[in-house]
């Protein structure tokens, strides 16, 4: 096999892709706990979630595969395997249990922030501890989107009356003067 010469070290390289396998195994759990309660979701807000999740679990699979793509481009090879995923991951599965409609959206916004607060941390590793900043600015495409969905998730569920203004009503003593 021909060495690997684009500037980073085996060393660098391995840790670069453990990271990548962590990112890979978070965002498989993630698309397998979505399309789970895009089938599983009922009541009034049933057709909102239902398509909302499906544009989700379309964006999170294409992420899958171009995390595993920037494994391979790197030399490495992606966790393949359910049994992988579930050792590699830091979100959990709760098998058996089908919660409410704000429950499911609750459960993915805490899913969606542990996975930009990883995200945030395997950034800095990239570029500090392994100088990849093409990684690093990778990761920050797959964080942000993170970010949004999370917004778009607890935008379903804080169901807070807004201000004439635009603020909510319980921050109206803080907003800056002038508002």
């Amino acid at each position: 096999m021909r060495p690997i010469n684009i500037g980073l070290t085996d060393e660098q390289r391995l840790g670069v892709i453990d990271l990548l396998n962590h990112d890979l195994a978070d965002s498989y759990l993630l698309v397998v706990k979505t399309k789970k309660f895009h089938w599983d979701v009922v009541g009034p807000q049933f057709m909102s979630l239902h398509e909302l999740w499906d544009k989700q679990y379309e964006a999170i699979s294409t992420n899958i595969d171009a995390i595993a793509e920037r494994m391979r481009s790197l030399g490495g090879y992606p966790i393949g395997t359910m049994k992988g995923f579930l050792e590699y991951a830091s979100i959990g599965e709760h098998p058996g249990n089908i919660p409410t409609a704000t429950g499911m959206v609750s459960a993915l916004v805490e899913d969606h922030e542990a996975i930009v607060r990883n995200l945030r941390e395997h950034i800095d590793s990239c570029s500090e501890n392994f100088h990849d900043e093409g990684t690093a600015d990778f990761l920050t495409g797959i964080m942000e989107q993170h970010e949004e969905m999370a917004w778009m998730l607890r935008s379903f569920i804080e169901g807070e009356a807004l201000a004439a203004n635009g603020a909510r009503p319980d921050l109206q003593s803080k907003a800056p003067v002038g508002v």
